[in-house]
């Protein structure tokens, strides 16, 4: 088998944890639905187990062991910290690494009810997070710098799951985007990979962000694409309002990489409906809602 095909189950993760973790190994474990890159194994009530699986480097859990613990103490939202790291073994021959357990509901399995309350909850983690990132922050080519970087990506989502009706009004967002200027800032710390799956919600608005395996500098338009991805219908400008640091180009920005990220929610739901690895079912609402959101301004 591959390092892919390997099953990963709850005895192995219990064998792992005696191995190198051994006063961990008698905390109750059980798996957590989703994830794809990882797979994320519950460890009593206060601890979970990210296991690399189909991440073909283990780059990303990398990334959140050297970066969330100075990260983490000035956000003011929850967020995994690495408590211990899993070195690769003959039982498995990856990374993993236990992390503190961010309570609520991942929103692709929930929604947000307090729309105001979500919107000034995310306004203020992303004014924390966005600060000027080190000379030694991770940099990713696929995402953080200006749209038009993307435009083969994006080409090939749009031409995969944008409904002909919603062709010229997305492509209008998608070329404004394009067209407008680059952030002119330092690079900023980002999480770089915020959509339904990677906050959680609690008593119907954001209690937490998970997933940071992507952290990097960039643009901070990544990341206030959530504003449409992730908020619901007519927050958008209550949420820019309270983030108060964007400026008209810089929403421009977010917004046409909203588009894109709401297309590829499309298409992970769709190969979630057609069985295709990888895919997520419960994506594909999700991604038409962002849409709606985003065309609607």
């Amino acid at each position: 088998m591959t390092h892919a095909d390997i099953e990963i189950t709850a005895d192995l993760v219990r064998d792992l944890l005696r191995e190198q973790h051994p006063d961990l190994a008698g905390l109750a474990i059980r798996e957590v639905a989703g994830g794809w890159g990882n797979q994320m194994w519950r460890l009593g009530t206060d601890l979970a187990v990210r296991m690399q699986r189909m991440d073909p480097t283990p780059e990303f859990q990398f990334n959140e062991r050297r970066w969330l613990p100075v990260l983490a103490p000035r956000l003011p939202l929850p967020v995994p910290t690495p408590v211990r790291s899993g070195e690769p073994s003959g039982r498995f021959p990856k990374h993993w690494t236990v992390m503190t357990w961010v309570p609520g509901d991942p929103l692709d399995h929930s929604s947000i009810s307090r729309g105001d309350h979500a919107a000034d909850t995310l306004a203020g983690f992303l004014r924390a997070l966005h600060v000027p990132a080190p000379a030694d922050a991770p940099v990713r080519g696929d995402r953080g710098g200006h749209p038009k970087t993307c435009a083969d990506g994006f080409d090939r989502l749009f031409e995969a799951v944008v409904p002909d009706s919603l062709a010229g009004d997305v492509r209008a967002v998608w070329d404004d985007a394009v067209a407008a200027p680059e952030w002119e800032g330092p690079p900023l710390w980002m999480h770089a990979d915020l959509h339904p799956a990677n906050v959680v919600v609690s008593d119907g608005t954001l209690s937490g962000v998970v997933d940071f395996g992507d952290v990097s500098a960039g643009d901070p338009a990544w990341d206030l694409a959530a504003a449409w991805v992730i908020l619901p219908a007519s927050t958008a400008s209550r949420f820019f309002d309270a983030y108060g640091r964007a400026d008209e180009a810089t929403i421009r920005r977010a917004r046409g990489l909203a588009a894109m990220k709401s297309l590829f929610l499309l298409l992970m739901g769709r190969n979630g409906d057609l069985g295709l690895p990888g895919g997520k079912p419960g994506w594909g609402p999700a991604g038409r809602a962002a849409l709606d959101r985003v065309l609607r301004g």
